[in-house]
């Protein structure tokens, strides 16, 4: 049995895997790691491309669409390699990336998720959006990273180069123990898409485990080859899935009190997005929120309202942070100038 398992989920996504998959093929099959694609229900020619251009990598065949989340748990069921490597079908790898976060998860049993430094395709100097150097969450639920702060990517000049704790491991590159993923429940499913691996590191840290980046471990991330950043399905899917993400994983006492805050600050962003001529993404929060109360009551409200939680933000000093304040109002666009606490070099 090989050590790690990089497995990449496909709907539909031939040009991708043309283009990307010989990179992982080239610097991920080694004595101890194996590159599996899941197919997600494709109706191109995705699995005969794979079957007859990448014979080297294992196929797990998915009767349909159940994306992302529900995905990766019915293909990580078939793994049994202890660990296991979420990577979106539009990263390009680099040579001997595995190493250092297979080195750093040997020494650190504690240690649930890792995910690489991720680079942006388009500018390989400059961090990529969905992770850059590790993610990070404030008090109202809004995440960040370091390397990228809402629509701000900056310069990578080795400046994050230290190996750090963090709040959440992007799912571009989501290195983790299969057993802690089986343990937590996985990805949920309800997400289908976005946030739902913010959620997910969320619950390995109400189970006592850390989250690190390690950034001697770089790819790069093509980023928006499956919804563009200005989709309405994409801004519906994140507000939606935030507020589900809070209620699942806040303590009962702040839950209401930060959804509601929330709300707010979603109605302020609906009314930017009006003014902007994005009429379709107004609707996209609105129906976020309506959607995201009927999922709570059908879900999550008997399981969750039971259980006790944690006060992860409150440990972690989070729930002193508005990354709206500080980008908007104070300027602050890059995270060295947060004054981030947690900066310790491990």
């Amino acid at each position: 049995m090989k050590k790690v398992s990089v497995v990449i989920l496909n709907w539909n996504g031939r040009d991708l895997l043309r283009k990307y998959l010989p990179s992982v093929c080239r610097y991920s099959i080694t004595e101890d790691s194996d590159v599996y694609v899941a197919d997600n229900g494709s109706d191109d020619d995705s699995l005969d491309i794979l079957e007859t251009e990448f014979p080297q990598v294992r196929i797990i065949r998915l009767k349909e669409n159940y994306g992302f989340a529900e995905g990766y748990n019915r293909a990580i069921r078939k793994i049994t390699s202890p660990y296991v490597v979420l990577l979106n079908s539009d990263v390009e790898v680099t040579d001997g990336w595995l190493d250092p976060l297979i080195e750093f998860a040997d020494e650190n049993p504690d240690v649930a998720a890792i995910q690489p430094k991720i680079l942006s395709l388009r500018d390989k100097e400059k961090f990529e959006h969905a992770g850059a150097a590790g993610g990070f969450i404030d008090k109202n639920g809004f995440p960040y990273c370091r390397g990228r702060i809402f629509s701000t990517l900056e310069t990578d000049s080795g400046q994050y180069d230290s190996i750090i704790e963090i709040f959440w491991a992007s799912g571009a590159a989501f290195f983790t123990r299969t057993d802690d993923y089986v343990a937590a429940g996985g990805l949920d499913p309800h997400f289908f898409a976005h946030m739902e691996e913010i959620d997910l590191c969320w619950r390995y840290l109400l189970m006592g485990k850390s989250i690190y980046c390690v950034p001697q471990s770089v790819v790069y991330h093509l980023g928006g080859a499956t919804l563009d950043s200005d989709s309405p399905r994409k801004v519906y899917l994140n507000f939606r899935n935030n507020i589900l993400m809070l209620y699942k994983n806040l303590p009962r006492e702040k839950r209401g009190k930060i959804i509601f805050r929330r709300k707010i600050l979603d109605g302020i962003a609906a009314i930017n997005f009006f003014l902007t001529g994005k009429a379709r993404n107004v609707m996209s929060i609105i129906d976020a929120h309506r959607d995201a109360a009927k999922m709570i009551d059908k879900y999550y409200k008997h399981s969750v309202d039971k259980s006790e939680k944690r006060d992860i933000l409150s440990e972690r000093g989070h729930d002193r942070k508005s990354i709206l304040t500080d980008y908007y109002i104070k300027g602050k666009k890059h995270f060295s100038g947060l004054g981030h606490a947690g900066e310790d070099e491990r």
